[in-house]
C-alpha cells in the first residue's frame, strides 16, 4: 500500500516498456512499435499519478501554483494532460515538433530538458528510497520533488501558452462576472416564481434554456453595469456575448418600452418555451 512501493513497481514497467521498444525495428514491425507505444503512454500515465500523489503526501504546502489553468481553453483541462505535456516534452528534446511551431519550439527545448533531467533524477532518488526505506521522505527527496513540480508547471505554462491563446485576466474577470450575473438571476427568478428550488435539485433540462434566456433580461435592464452593458465596445466585453453586441442593443431597446406586467409575461414565457 505504500505509495514508494507503488512507485518502484510502476517505473520498473515504464522502464521494461521502453527497453522493448529500444529492442523493436519499427519498421519491420510496425503494428508491434504502435502497441508498445500505447503501452509506454498508459505506463507514463500511470507513474506521473502516483507521482502527483506522492507530491500531495509529501509536499502539499510546497506545490507550485496551479492558478494559471485557468487560463486554459475548457477542451484541454482533462485527466491525461500532464502525460501529454511529457510527451511534449519528450518530442522537443528529439527536435520534433508536432504541434507547435519550429521557433516555439526553439524555445521550449531548454524547458523541456530541465523537465526531463528533473523527472529522472526523481525516479532515481524514488527508487532508492523505495528500495532502503519506503515510509519516510527525507529533506533531499522533498528538495527534488519541489524542483519536478516547478519545472512541470512552468513547461506546461509555457507549451500551451505556445500552442493556444490562453486567457488574460481580464477575461477571466469576465467570466467571473457571467457566473455573478447567472447566480444573480437565479436567486431573482426564485424569488419571483420563475423557477422551483425543486427545478434546480432536480436538474430540471429546460433551466438550460431558461436561465441564460433570463440572465440575457436581467444583464440588460436589471444589472445594465454588469457584464452586459453595453455602454462598453464590443472589444471589453466577454467573447461569450460580443460576436453579439448588436443584436442586444436590439433586444434592450425593445425590452425598454415594455410595462412591468408585460416583462413579467415576457420573463415567465421564456421559463416555458423550448
Amino acid at each position: 500500500p505504500r505509495l514508494l512501493s507503488q512507485f518502484f513497481f510502476a517505473d520498473e514497467r515504464v522502464t521494461q516498456v521502453v527497453a522493448e521498444i529500444n529492442g523493436l525495428d519499427a519498421e519491420l514491425d510496425p503494428q508491434q512499435y504502435l502497441v508498445l507505444l500505447n503501452q509506454l503512454h498508459l505506463s507514463q500515465a500511470h507513474l506521473l499519478a502516483i507521482l502527483e500523489r506522492i507530491m500531495e503526501e509529501c509536499i502539499p504546502t510546497q506545490r507550485h501554483s496551479r492558478d494559471y489553468l485557468v487560463k486554459f481553453p475548457e477542451e484541454l483541462l482533462v485527466d491525461n494532460l500532464g502525460n501529454h505535456m511529457l510527451f511534449a516534452a519528450e518530442c522537443l528534446l528529439a527536435g520534433t515538433f508536432l504541434e507547435v511551431e519550429e521557433a516555439d519550439g526553439a524555445q521550449l527545448r531548454p524547458q523541456a530538458r530541465n523537465l526531463l533531467c528533473s523527472l529522472e533524477l526523481v525516479r532515481t532518488v524514488l527508487r532508492e528510497q523505495s528500495l532502503s526505506q519506503p515510509g519516510s521522505y527525507p529533506e533531499p527527496i522533498r528538495a527534488v520533488l519541489v524542483q519536478f513540480d516547478r519545472l512541470f508547471a512552468e513547461f506546461e505554462l509555457s507549451y500551451v501558452s505556445s500552442l493556444v491563446a490562453v486567457k488574460s485576466p481580464e477575461e477571466i474577470y469576465r467570466q467571473q462576472e457571467i457566473i455573478v450575473l447567472f447566480c444573480e438571476t437565479v436567486e431573482r427568478a426564485l424569488r419571483l416564481g420563475y423557477l422551483t428550488q425543486e427545478m434546480i435539485d432536480g436538474y430540471e433540462p429546460l433551466l438550460m434554456f431558461t436561465i441564460p434566456r433570463l440572465a440575457i433580461i436581467s444583464g440588460l435592464l436589471i444589472y445594465p453595469e454588469g457584464p452586459l452593458s453595453l455602454e462598453q465596445s464590443p472589444e471589453h466585453m466577454s467573447r461569450v456575448f460580443s460576436p453579439f453586441y448588436n443584436l442586444l442593443k436590439k433586444i434592450r431597446d425593445l425590452l425598454r418600452v415594455l410595462s412591468a406586467e408585460e416583462l413579467c409575461l415576457l420573463e415567465r414565457s421564456l421559463c416555458t418555451a423550448e
